[in-house]
């Protein structure tokens, strides 16, 4: 027989594991399952491409600005504090997305909910930390909410197109209430709470910096009816709040962002590498609903189906991407998996340019699964290739500016992506967007090529 008090231990630590993957499936769901419903708020609210652009871009924005000081305060009031208040107020900034009237009232609460989900994803991270004192535990643990989230990008867009077709996109949002309600009673009986007495500073300066410089980046890309020297201007100030940013992170006895993380030429290459799957893989997968539905006539519900062949391989690929590593070493993985995606970004321009419907459907088709092997290789490995070439006193650093590179390079590349895109209307419009992707993919195959080691550590001990 077994043992019982072991058996009741194994229960609850699932129970854990499954409250806080679930804060994880929630921050990220309301970014996938957001995308297949663009078209049908675009309509409803009155917005343009750029404006579409912002219901992600608000979110992902306010997201990176809460980071910088999330950790801080989760680390001062109690991580589990932090968490369900967090939990609290994306509960009520999802009603107020799906009671939203017009296109302010959605950016605006879509910022608040942006903010509430980096207190959410921080605390989450943080409590899985302290509730498994045994690493092989913790590791396991954070394996497992690693497949939620896995399953929150892959199914997001499906989910978030059945929603919308057969209810409405409001109720993307609204889906989130009984999900945060039940967070809210479980979290308390399932997790103690913890906090560190070595408390950080708040780097309140920082986030104004950061969240200021990327939006008024983003505004400068997504403003298509301004006058180019207003864009010009926007981009200016942008950078320099950018190198301001970066040198007060410089100067700060305690960095949120420290630059001397991507002081060697391993990690300039791992910075490249993350900016560029949001190009090559993230970002696209904003506008290839939008496409979807301007080539191939495709329904909410029928383009949230066919996202399935670009985000299915994340569930599968991810467990077999890490003995490719261990065989192939860094450099070999990551000029393989970035070749991929720009293959896959390449048979997405020919589906653009394509002339008729056969050859659309089938470029695409082909393209978005090709995109999704790719980024499904490389992306759950970088974050654990910026760990190995950090000094284990850094880790905790590396992982918080990995953290913040990602989100600040998905709101910047939907940007991006959106000021390359057409406005005649048509499928061909999308040829640049995914022109400019395959081009980024590129040259992340060289950064890796030029930049990575060849061998990764388990490699060079043999």
């Amino acid at each position: 027989m077994g043992n019982p008090g072991s058996e009741a231990r194994h229960q609850r630590s699932a129970l854990v594991i499954l409250a806080l993957g679930l804060a994880t499936f929630l921050t990220l769901f309301d970014v996938t399952a957001v995308v297949v419903a663009l078209p049908g708020i675009a309509k409803d609210l009155g917005f343009s491409v750029a404006g579409a652009a912002w219901v992600i871009d608000a979110y992902s924005l306010a997201f990176t600005g809460a980071l910088v000081v999330s950790g801080a305060l989760a680390d001062r009031f109690g991580r589990r504090r932090s968490m369900l208040s967090g939990n609290a107020v994306f509960l009520l900034t999802s009603i107020a997305c799906g009671m939203a009237t017009n296109g302010q009232m959605l950016l605006a609460a879509r910022a608040a909910q942006g903010i509430a989900a980096a207190f959410m994803v921080t605390g989450a991270i943080a409590l899985v930390a302290g509730a498994f004192d045994n690493l092989a535990q913790r590791a396991r643990a954070f394996g497992m909410i690693g497949i939620i989230s896995g399953v929150a990008m892959a199914l997001g867009p499906t989910l978030g197109g059945m929603l919308a077709a057969r209810l409405d996109w409001r109720w993307i949002f609204y889906a989130n209430v009984p999900f945060c309600a039940a967070l809210a009673i479980a979290v308390p009986f399932l997790v103690a709470e913890t906090r560190t007495a070595n408390r950080r500073p708040l780097d309140l300066l920082g986030v104004v910096l950061l969240t200021m410089s990327l939006g008024l980046a983003i505004d400068a890309l997504l403003r298509r009816d301004g006058s180019p020297a207003l864009r010009l201007s926007l981009l200016a100030g942008g950078a320099i709040l950018a190198a301001l940013f970066g040198l007060q992170q410089w100067r700060s006895r305690h960095p949120v962002f420290d630059p001397r993380i991507f002081a060697t030429p391993a990690m300039i290459a791992v910075g490249a590498l993350l900016l560029a799957i949001q190009f090559g893989y993230w970002a696209l997968l904003v506008y290839l609903p939008l496409f979807l539905h301007t080539s191939l006539a495709m329904g909410m519900e029928t383009a949230g189906t066919a996202l399935l062949a670009a985000t299915l391989p994340m569930l599968v690929i991810p467990w077999i991407g890490g003995r490719f590593v261990t065989y192939w070493g860094w450099r070999r993985f990551f000029v393989v998996a970035f070749s991929v995606i720009a293959a896959g970004d390449g048979l997405l321009v020919l589906a653009a340019l394509g002339s008729d419907a056969t050859t659309r459907l089938t470029a695409s088709y082909v393209g978005m699964f090709t995109i999704g092997i790719g980024a499904a290789f490389a992306n759950p490995q970088m974050s654990g290739v910026a760990l190995a070439l950090t000094p284990s006193a850094q880790a905790g650093m590396a992982s918080a500016v990995t953290m913040i590179v990602r989100q600040a390079g998905f709101a910047i590349s939907i940007a991006v992506l959106g000021a390359s895109l057409g406005t005649s209307g048509a499928a061909t419009a999308f040829a640049g967007p995914f022109l400019l992707a395959a081009t980024i993919s590129l040259c992340a195959v060289i950064a890796a090529l030029v930049l990575l080691p060849a061998k990764s550590p388990l490699q060079a001990q043999t």
